[in-house]
């Protein structure tokens, strides 16, 4: 009998440890960072009360096949509301959707819809892509307000992550003044990071590519002044205004 009571403390332990790591965050991943998405436009500060995707905007992943803006994840339905006011991004027929790739896992395709109509697909065939990646997608002669819907698949598991993106094609109907913010060089298949420097600029440097940030760092960029989230190297397409998961405007 005691050496049955001895052992349920170590059988909590072992639940409450469970439960420890399967409350951890989930690992950063990606999202379109121009045209903004709904998540990009949440984590800037341009759309109010979104909830969890101000801090994880690289986080909406979903089993494939979904078409959600949120993938089908609870945390992420404001991205699903139509009336949050999403300003919509002025664009012609053809788009480049830019992505920001904070976990680069092996992709099968890259899937773009408009109302549930596919407008452009990439396959990837399991390659690993870079940190950014960029796709050119004709709209097909649309014009006026639309919602595109991006899914990227992911080849070694059943999920995949979604953006949506607001647009507006063409003349008509209420656009929004295109976003001020840098629009990342478009790359293909890009090289892979820069090796790192040893150094950091002084709070309040520029900010530079191919150079080490650490939590708390404050570089300028573009005349504002941005502070470190998360450890990283940086590259070109990372920009601060970019890439709100790495960088907060202050």
């Amino acid at each position: 009998m005691r050496r049955t009571i001895a052992l349920v403390p170590l059988a909590l332990a072992a639940i409450a440890t469970s439960l420890l790591v399967s409350a951890q965050p989930a690992a950063a991943h990606g999202y379109i960072s121009s045209p903004a998405s709904r998540q990009a436009m949440c984590a800037q500060g341009r759309v109010a009360n979104c909830g969890e995707i101000v801090y994880e905007p690289q986080s909406v992943e979903g089993p494939k096949g979904l078409m959600s803006c949120s993938g089908g994840n609870s945390r992420f339905a404001q991205l699903d509301d139509p009336n949050k006011g999403w300003p919509a991004t002025a664009v012609g027929n053809s788009v480049t959707f830019n992505w920001v790739l904070t976990a680069r896992h092996s992709t099968s395709t890259w899937e773009y819809f408009v109302g549930g109509t596919r407008i452009g697909v990439i396959d990837d065939g399991g390659r690993q892509p870079g940190a950014t990646v960029s796709h050119t997608v004709s709209l097909g002669g649309r014009t006026g307000r639309i919602l595109v819907l991006a899914r990227w698949n992911i080849s070694d598991t059943g999920n995949a992550f979604y953006s949506c993106v607001d647009l507006q094609v063409g003349g008509g109907g209420n656009p929004t003044p295109t976003p001020t913010q840098p629009t990342p060089t478009p790359t293909t298949n890009p090289t892979p990071t820069p090796t790192p420097t040893t150094t950091t600029p002084p709070a309040g440097g520029t900010w530079q590519a191919g150079t080490a940030y650490k939590v708390g760092d404050r570089v300028t960029y573009g005349g504002a002044t941005y502070q470190c989230r998360q450890a990283h190297t940086a590259i070109a397409g990372w920009e601060p205004p970019n890439v709100p998961a790495l960088w907060l405007r202050v």
